[in-house]
């Protein structure tokens, strides 16, 4: 039997049939995510077992991998788009958003410059001049999408230490004695991606300093100070501070103004890492989260955290897009063009050459939802945590351990007379036990040495029913585990 020539893509009629299946599934799923366990259950090795060790030989139909898809690939997901996924920050990916995904994937754009694709470029100007707008910042912010905060910091840090005007870009940091040893200063509670864009930049672990915090888990601007001014005492040359607006821990806010009056005085960068709060700036009441902001040098928000984009969808702002460009700009030959000089190119302010359309997305969600519809929602939220909050609060053994300030709630169960040894060991018993169960699904942390959970609200779909499902499920398993079963 001959093989029939190839005649190139899948016919246009077998692609409509799967994709208008495939719409249905997602619009389905999205209808009824509640109904899945939150958090997969299948064992180390289960997907993989379950796939073929080889590639098909002969093409298969797209109707055949759907079938897959739902009974092989959908039990080894983990549900963020569950209504009760209350771990690490829970998102939400939305019905405009996930349309403009599929748009984006059906252009394949690829925005490297202005001329590859003018409305790629254009479109993110204008979409994040828009967010600005909505956050309340002032002007003179330019921004661009990247795929997550690691990313986004890792690039204005590096913007940062092209400003300290040593020349690491020509002349690197190895071997050179004219150099000083640089540092950056954050929060003992900051994201761990400081840590990492730190060791990516070469600038060396050592030299990332953690800030001690206050009661309410805010950096101390004084300890800021004194820091500072050790530092140069000792021979460092300040590079960067970060402060943070909504730590991944319990969401505290540093006091931004503070900060950066103390970074201006010793010729620092200030990048504002409000990755998961940033957005919350979008109710009018909450605008004070980022107070002092318009002050700093850069800025990052995750619309895909709290802004109900999916995945992935970074936004990085900064006021000195010159030393951005100064960090990254590279032309090869075959990338020039009559307009390279006299457009915005997003290739320059990165280490990407390749930028697809995420812009477009992020465009849809603010336009299918207003300004009023994003802040009622982030508002609505905000409601839900301090009426878990409430839960915790009046019931006998348990306690909240971090101030409520946004849509996380950090907690514990307490029974009395307890050491913390036998606390954490509790409380990471009924974890386990809750998210095992799959009816919601939460995560933890450490305030100090103290094991703490965590209920995070982000999810479009959430609402008062599941956080009264969470509190039943978290005391039914306390009750459990204390009695004996």
């Amino acid at each position: 039997m001959s093989t029939p020539p190839l005649t190139g893509d899948l016919s246009p009629a077998e692609f409509r049939t799967a994709a208008h299946a495939a719409i249905e599934w997602i619009a389905e799923y999205l209808e009824s995510s509640g109904q899945y366990p939150v958090r997969s259950r299948v064992r180390p090795g289960d997907i993989r077992e379950a796939l073929p060790p080889s590639p098909p030989v002969r093409g298969e139909p797209l109707e055949a991998m759907l079938r897959d898809f739902i009974s092989t690939i959908v039990p080894g997901i983990t549900h963020w788009n569950h209504p009760a996924f209350f771990a690490y920050f829970a998102n939400s990916g939305a019905y405009p958003g996930i349309l403009g995904e599929l748009l984006a994937a059906g252009l394949n754009a690829n925005g490297m410059l202005w001329i590859t694709s003018p409305a790629v470029t254009e479109l993110e100007q204008v979409t994040l001049d828009w967010l600005r707008q909505l956050m309340g910042l002032g002007d003179g912010w330019f921004g661009e999408i990247t795929d997550t905060a690691s990313v986004s910091t890792f690039y204005a840090l590096a913007a940062a230490r092209e400003r300290t005007g040593l020349d690491v870009r020509s002349k690197g940091m190895a071997a050179r004695s004219d150099l000083p040893r640089l540092r950056v200063y954050c929060s003992e509670h900051a994201h761990s991606s400081i840590d990492k864009a730190v060791i990516a930049l070469g600038l060396g672990h050592d030299n990332l300093v953690k800030i001690a915090t206050d009661t309410q888990f805010r950096l101390r601007a004084d300890a800021l100070e004194a820091a500072l001014a050790a530092d140069v005492a000792a021979g460092y040359r300040p590079m960067a501070v970060v402060p943070c607006v909504g730590t991944t821990g319990m969401t505290s806010i540093d006091p931004v103004p503070e900060v950066v009056r103390t970074a201006r005085r010793f010729g620092c960068w200030v990048h504002v890492d409000a990755a998961y709060a940033g957005v919350a700036a979008i109710v009018p009441e909450l605008r004070y989260v980022l107070d002092g902001v318009d002050g700093a040098d850069s800025l990052v928000v995750n619309p895909h955290k709290w802004l109900f984009t999916p995945m992935d969808c970074s936004v990085l702002y900064t006021r000195d897009p010159q030393s951005l460009k100064q960090a990254f700009a590279l032309l090869p030959e075959y990338l020039v063009t009559a307009t390279t000089s006299e457009t915005v190119n997003l290739m320059d302010y990165g280490i990407q050459l390749g930028r697809r359309f995420r812009s477009l997305k992020l465009w849809m969600v603010l336009r299918a939802y207003g300004r009023d519809g994003l802040a009622e929602r982030i508002r609505h939220q905000c409601e839900l945590a301090r009426e878990f909050a409430g839960m915790v609060h009046f019931e006998g053994g348990w306690e909240l351990m971090a101030p409520v300030t946004l849509s996380l709630v950090c907690f514990r169960r307490v029974p009395p007379g307890a050491d913390e040894a036998a606390i954490a060991g509790l409380n990471a018993r009924i974890m386990e036990r809750v998210n095992a169960r799959g009816a919601v699904y939460l995560s933890h942390t450490k305030l100090g040495e103290q094991y703490t959970l965590r209920l995070a609200i982000g999810n479009i779909r959430t609402d008062r029913q599941h956080i009264a499902l969470a509190w039943r499920e978290l005391r039914a398993a306390a009750a459990e585990i204390e009695g004996g079963a």
